[in-house]
């Protein structure tokens, strides 16, 4: 049974999705300090330099290397302007199932990019790659994540009490935790056979020779990797 993924690149009319590059890293660091991905994952914050070089050159890639799932780059087809992140995480190769997560960087939203990339990965994982089952979940306030979900076809499952830790601002200008609920949502695919959803998704081509390491040190306090499924 195959326990990884392979590397690849995903096209869709607007975008290109691939594996993290070191030229990533600035587009990454300023990305990621955005309030709304501050307020709605776990990546550390500040995020630094060093925390975009580590992901860039080896935490994104020990995902897949390491067959926990696949962490893509989103990018502008005319521009290769760094978009966002897909992240397929806590894949059960068993029975063919997966998490998704994703960002869409702040001058890029409105645009659909998040849901034109989390639709293109599940065409991707449904017809190429034979799963059944693509999960996403959402803090229970984060309205903007939800119509993600909605707009891709994903049914609404329940809600997980308690379960996930969001940032808000306190008056001082710093960031207090918080607990909140978990929306999940999941994609099969009779979803995207009902509709329209494979159209335009047609364009999955290999993407050999990136070195990379295995290795997978964990930031002291970070918990998880730089990307949420709830982030906007």
């Amino acid at each position: 049974m195959t326990t990884t993924f392979p590397d690849v690149t995903i096209s869709t009319d607007r975008l290109v999705l691939r594996p993290f590059e070191e030229e990533d890293v600035t587009a990454l660091t300023e990305m990621m300090n955005d309030e709304q991905v501050t307020a709605w994952t776990s990546a550390p914050h500040p995020y630094t330099h060093a925390d975009a070089h580590a992901w860039t050159t080896r935490h994104s890639h020990a995902e897949r290397t390491e067959g926990r799932g696949i962490v893509l780059a989103v990018t502008e087809f005319l521009t290769q302007r760094l978009v966002g992140i897909v992240h397929l995480r806590n894949t059960n190769w068993h029975t063919r199932a997966t998490e998704v997560r994703y960002v869409t960087a702040p001058w890029a939203r409105g645009e659909g990019y998040a849901s034109e990339s989390v639709l293109a990965v599940a065409g991707w994982l449904f017809r190429d790659r034979g799963f059944e089952r693509l999960e996403l979940r959402t803090a229970a306030d984060n309205t903007a994540s939800q119509q993600v979900a909605q707009k891709i076809g994903c049914i609404s499952e329940g809600v997980l009490r308690n379960a996930w830790i969001v940032r808000t601002q306190t008056p001082d200008g710093g960031w207090a935790d918080t607990r909140t609920d978990l929306i999940v949502w999941s994609l099969v695919p009779e979803d995207l056979d009902e509709g329209d959803g494979y159209d335009g998704f047609d364009s999955f081509d290999s993407y050999e020779g990136y070195a990379r390491s295995s290795a997978f040190p964990q930031r002291e306090g970070a918990n998880g990797h730089p990307v949420g499924a709830d982030w906007k």
